[in-house]
């Protein structure tokens, strides 16, 4: 079924040569951020908001107490000369009740913190600055309570509406939810809200070499690693991965499979793009829509393809093809993928933070491509350090599995020399590393 070179470049469009930044840019473009969903409050962790959220009433509802101990007028000290002032007590107050009494000249009432304050008092006295511990200790009356440090007007009253008032827009379209928005969300009563919805990204391996784990092992064949490790990296990236399976090199095959992933928001094929790969995956994948093959001027993950593949129903689904090595697959995901789910969920931001590393061992370029090499990051005496996670092949997954970070060698430089300073994408933030 495979096909020379030259009869390749007749039949499809020919290959372009591509920058990181241009092949982004082409495929950010077919995308849009998704329409809004109402989603569970506990679900909605990471997501943006697709419209403005309101309070319907005053955070707190009520003045209440910020202490433990008793709510008093403040104009009931300071007038009899004394420093201590004994006054009636007349109710208590929990939390979550409401207050039954009003304190008058002379009175108090015992108040728990989040209780609302009685009608009359101005003060909070925490139950430390009274006698309480005494009277109850010797058996007293609790009757009446002295006030030994009399207290400022408004002394640990927190007032109606101080965190939220009613009708005040407390959270803005296109804020990211995080347990603090939650928090606030809860707080307002609300089991469910508005948010852009997450991508569905529909997964698809090419390739009779490949075997689904849990199947027998073969000789000569290999566990489909990229299918899996695409699926966690949409996961992370706020999408929900559907995994199609594996389509086998046959036209007919990949035609099937396809069809099973036109629901989908995205769809991400592993393997088939590459010159040397057998033309049918090309084939099928330009039969169903308009598709580009690129060279992107990277290391790993030079092959790449992209289109638009045209649904039943008339939707044209995005397709990106990542390359079939695991390591090339989830390095372009990483530049290509996470990008585009992250526009599809109204994301303000989508590149990784850039650290500078003191680098421990060179990295070649040998080829004039930016080059993507593996690295764990770790700080010591406030510096950053970039490792190598050993061999760079794009066939060893392993590579991946230990880094934190992708080191970056720009296209126009031939070698970084060990000691000298490079730019670390991390792909991860381990608390290790701040």
């Amino acid at each position: 079924m495979s096909t020379t070179v030259g009869q390749h470049d007749h039949r499809h469009h020919h290959e372009a040569m591509l920058s990181v930044e241009e092949a982004l840019e082409r495929i950010l473009g077919a995308f849009q951020v998704l329409g809004p969903e109402a989603t569970p409050v506990l679900d909605s962790l990471g997501l943006v908001l697709a419209k403005d959220v309101e309070s319907a009433f005053d955070i707190p509802p009520l003045d209440n107490s910020a202490m433990d101990g008793y709510a008093v007028r403040s104009e009931d000290f300071g007038t009899t000369g004394h420093s201590e002032t004994t006054l009636a007590i007349v109710g208590s107050i929990a939390a979550g009740q409401l207050p039954k009494n009003t304190v008058t000249e002379g009175t108090a009432v015992r108040i728990m913190t989040g209780a609302p304050v009685p009608d009359g008092a101005d003060s909070i006295v925490p139950f430390e600055d009274t006698d309480e511990v005494e009277r109850r200790n010797s058996g007293r009356d609790l009757s009446e309570i002295t006030i030994r440090v009399p207290p400022v007007e408004g002394a640990h009253v927190r007032p109606t509406g101080q965190d939220i008032y009613r009708g005040q827009t407390v959270l803005t379209k296109g804020t990211v939810l995080r347990p603090g928005e939650i928090g606030v969300l809860a707080s307002l009563g609300l089991t469910t809200v508005t948010v852009i919805r997450r991508p569905l990204v529909a997964i698809l391996a090419t390739g009779d070499e490949l075997l689904e784990p849990g199947t027998p092992y073969e000789e000569g064949r290999i566990y489909n690693s990229s299918g899996y490790a695409t699926a966690s990296a949409v996961v992370r990236s706020g999408g929900v991965p559907k995994v199609v399976g594996i389509a086998q090199d046959t036209l007919a095959s990949v035609n099937t499979r396809l069809l099973e992933c036109l629901e989908a928001d995205l769809i991400v094929t592993t393997a088939g793009v590459s010159k040397g790969d057998y033309d049918l995956v090309k084939d099928a994948l330009a039969h169903h829509g308009q598709m580009d093959f690129w060279s992107v001027r990277m290391r790993p993950a030079k092959p790449l393809a992209f289109g638009l593949v045209e649904a039943p129903d008339g939707r044209r689904v995005p397709l990106l093809g990542l390359p079939g090595n695991p390591v090339s697959a989830m390095v372009a995901f990483e530049q290509f993928g996470r990008p585009a789910l992250h526009k599809m969920l109204g994301h303000p931001a989508s590149s990784r933070p850039l650290v500078k590393a003191v680098l421990d061992e060179p990295i070649f370029n040998t080829d004039g491509r930016r080059v993507f090499a593996r690295a764990i990051v770790t700080k010591g005496d406030g510096v950053y350090r970039a490792k190598l996670t050993g061999n760079q092949g794009s066939n060893l997954l392993t590579s991946m599995a230990r880094a934190n970070g992708l080191a970056i060698c720009p296209e126009d430089v031939p070698k970084i020399e060990a000691g000298q300073i490079v730019d670390v994408q991390m792909i991860d933030w381990p608390e290790e590393v701040f």
